[in-house]
């Protein structure tokens, strides 16, 4: 068994628009806590999660990537997703594998159409949400007109945890600490503590009345089970601030992620359905170690070594090397045979996977996105959480160059089709034609380069 439980579990996503800074900040919080001995460059290819050789040379994030690490006692399985539009379909099908989605701004850039979008998708699955507006030490950005706009496109509700000092040199904490000396860019600790205090007592009427008798006095471990609240149902969505290539805020940020976002049984649940009838009756995961296994695959890639890898969302019941496992309706179980944890394109094995945990098995050719994996027949129509994946509109017919190719073609695009959820191969059959479908010209571009 793991060294770990449910309780310890993270599972975050970093999400926003593309140039934000969301894979050089999952450099920065792998070098903060041990894992790499250097943060990592886009611009260089040498970060963590833009492992693929199309994302070194287009220097961008096209795929979402996984990276799972131990840290102060929690485990944490961080998804670093693409942000610019024609990959969003790659970013949203990750959300019904987490608790919270952090929305990632870039300062000088300010709230962007991806991130909006993002906002959106993550409220929409039910998720604790977060905004970090990253870069905050680039010259001429205003932080206290991005904290406007992000009270004008996300709501009041958004308030800062910490608050940039010396023009975005250093971080100074508002939630944690009721006051200090130091000044602030904009605002004041006292101020900031005392709004984001307020807005989660209001969840507990015995926790305001509490509040109202002790004021600043009153430990931030008193509000634990209000703060978790405000953020299921979107009451509270925090607000900090970071710069991910100086390492400004990062220590601030690892301690909102690891100790104030929930653990898998403190967020939303995710709800499967028993059938793909409209009235099925809804089946809630129990989180139960020892109840039947229900998974959910939330990514498929393919890898000329490694093969088909299935990524997946443990729900309930524990997965081992030795556990037999149904692909949805599928009539003959496979046997996992190699649990593996992802940190990026590298891999450990590990015996069991508990619920809330995000595992991944190789070379399992029945497997596919959005499949759920189960070791009981009680589950072969249950149907996984709904995944709101924008559909692909944009359509360009292609031809083999040959004839003798015609083959390959289509085994190269099943293949794409099996890793994109916004990719759609169609046959025209009027032309008789294949066309294939995508999110924008950029979108297919970059998936036909494969």
């Amino acid at each position: 068994m793991p060294s770990y439980t449910t309780f310890d579990i993270r599972n975050i996503a970093l999400v926003g628009h593309g140039g934000a800074g969301k894979t050089t900040l999952t450099d920065a919080l792998l070098y903060k806590a041990g894992i790499i001995v250097a943060q990592g460059d886009v611009t260089k290819g040498t970060t963590v999660c833009d492992f693929d050789p199309q994302e070194k040379e287009h220097q961008r994030s096209l795929n979402s990537a996984l990276v799972s690490f131990d840290y102060d006692g929690k485990h944490i399985n961080l998804l670093d997703t693409p942000g610019y539009p024609d990959f969003l379909g790659r970013a949203i099908s990750v959300l019904p594998a987490v608790e919270t989605a952090a929305v990632v701004i870039e300062a000088r850039a300010g709230v962007e159409m991806s991130g909006r979008r993002m906002m959106e998708a993550a409220a929409k699955a039910g998720l604790c949400r977060m905004v970090i507006v990253n870069k905050i030490d680039a010259e001429e950005t205003d932080l206290s007109d991005v904290l406007q706009q992000i009270h004008d496109a996300f709501g009041t509700q958004c308030l800062p945890l910490n608050l940039p000092t010396g023009g975005g040199s250093g971080i100074v904490d508002c939630f944690f600490a009721s006051s200090s000396d130091q000044e602030t860019d904009f605002s004041s600790v006292s101020e900031a503590h005392t709004q984001v205090i307020e807005q989660i007592v209001e969840m507990d009427e015995e926790l305001m009345e509490l509040y109202l008798e002790q004021g600043d006095a009153l430990e931030p471990a008193a509000l634990h089970g209000a703060f978790k609240k405000a953020l299921r149902e979107g009451h509270l969505i925090p607000v900090c601030f970071t710069s991910a290539q100086t390492g400004v805020g990062i220590p601030e940020l690892m301690k909102i992620l690891f100790t104030l976002t929930p653990n898998p049984q403190e967020g939303n649940q995710a709800i499967f359905q028993k059938s793909k009838d409209k009235d099925a009756e809804k089946l809630v995961p129990t989180l139960d170690p020892k109840a039947n296994i229900l998974a959910h695959v939330f990514k498929i890639s393919i890898d000329p070594f490694v093969g088909k890898l299935g990524v997946f969302r443990i729900h309930q019941g524990t997965v081992t090397k030795d556990s037999q496992l149904f692909v949805s309706g599928g009539r003959k179980p496979f046997k996992i045979g190699h649990l593996l944890k992802l940190r990026g394109k590298d891999n450990v094995e590990i015996d069991a996977g508990v619920p809330g945990d995000l595992c991944a098995v190789a070379k399992v050719d029945e497997m596919y996105f959005d499949a759920v994996l189960h070791d009981s027949h009680d589950n072969d129509e249950t149907q996984p959480p709904i995944n709101d994946t924008p559909t692909p509109m944009f359509g360009l017919a292609i031809q083999a160059k040959t004839r003798g190719d015609e083959q390959k073609l289509s085994d190269t695009l099943h293949k794409l089709d099996a890793e994109d959820p916004s990719f759609r191969i169609e046959q025209n059959a009027v032309t008789h034609e294949t066309v294939v479908r995508g999110l924008g010209e950029l979108h297919l571009r970059i998936t036909l380069e494969r």
